[in-house]
């Protein structure tokens, strides 16, 4: 017995080892200097700690970035038409692109959850705040990052330094609930043409997408150009949030859709993530229009 406790107690070990050798000691560094912060924001905001500093340790390198040590910007947020305070050029997407420049590092971290009060990020707050995962997919469906992994990496800097313990109890801002209780989405949110969606499963109807993703049945209905009786079929596109009025800038060189047997103007609507009444005035038809296969439609 003794030899089997003592065997145990060595894995385990082990496997403490293994995750503390996973660990940076500038990413160590980084969480202790800045969790209290991470921390504040999460009460004033409502935004889990986890993900605010997940994302700062990303975006900044754990401080080392030149963004982050010559303008203290941590999250790698851009200037935008309503910023007026300093800034500074930096290579990113594009060759010297506008970044926002703060005083402190402070600064960055309050204006990183201002940032997030924009329209775009507003279905983040309808999810639970201990469910950092869903939060990092959030992040990269609204668009934060271009990164197709960028989620990933922030669930695993989360989990590898545990940050989701500074989600827990704080002044009673969130409570741990019953795992009974805990609300888990069927579906994984992704992200066409900037806007929040899902790929619908067999047995999914507007009242169960509605249920579970807490959005009013007009709302949903509204955003897919829908009414009640178009029936959902597995792997339709469906959207969470206001579709854009033209399509992605990656159709800039060639915006034209040649239309393909048994498609109509609502599916491709759907498959670009542009408003049906967008689409027909981008080509300057009428709802009574019928496209046929071959036609070419402009898509922004």
């Amino acid at each position: 017995m003794m030899k089997r406790i003592l065997f145990f107690c060595l894995i385990l070990l082990a496997a403490q080892t293994f995750a503390q050798n996973k660990q940076n000691a500038d990413f160590v560094k980084y969480i202790n200097n800045y969790k209290a912060i991470a921390i504040k924001q999460m009460r004033e905001y409502r935004i889990p700690a986890s993900i605010i500093l997940a994302q700062g340790l990303l975006e900044s390198g754990a401080g080392n970035s030149e963004l982050a040590r010559r303008s203290n910007n941590h999250f790698g947020i851009k200037c935008g038409t309503s910023w007026k305070g300093k800034t500074v050029k930096h290579d990113d997407d594009r060759r010297n692109e506008c970044f926002r420049v703060y005083k402190s590092v402070e600064d960055s971290y309050k204006d990183h959850s201002v940032f997030l009060q924009k329209p775009r990020y507003q279905s983040l707050f309808k999810l639970d705040p201990l469910d950092y995962k869903s939060w990092a997919r959030g992040l990269k469906a609204c668009g934060y990052a271009t990164s197709p992994v960028y989620a990933n990496r922030l669930i695993d800097i989360i989990e590898t330094y545990e940050l989701y313990m500074l989600d827990e109890d704080r002044h009673g801002l969130t409570r741990r609930p019953k795992y009974e209780d805990v609300k888990f989405y069927i579906h994984v949110i992704e992200s066409n043409n900037n806007t929040m969606c899902i790929r619908a499963k067999e047995g999914d109807t507007w009242k169960s997408l509605s249920k579970e993703f807490s959005l009013s049945q007009r709302k949903l209905l509204k955003y897919n150009d829908a009414i009640e009786t178009v029936a959902i079929l597995p792997g339709d596109i469906i959207y969470l949030e206001k579709k854009q009025k033209k399509a992605s800038k990656v159709y800039k060189k060639n915006p034209w859709h040649k239309v393909r047997t048994g498609e109509s103007m609502y599916s491709i609507s759907q498959l670009y993530g542009i408003r049906l009444k967008n689409l027909y005035k981008l080509n300057f038809r009428s709802v009574d229009d019928v496209v046929r296969e071959g036609d070419l439609l402009k898509l922004r």
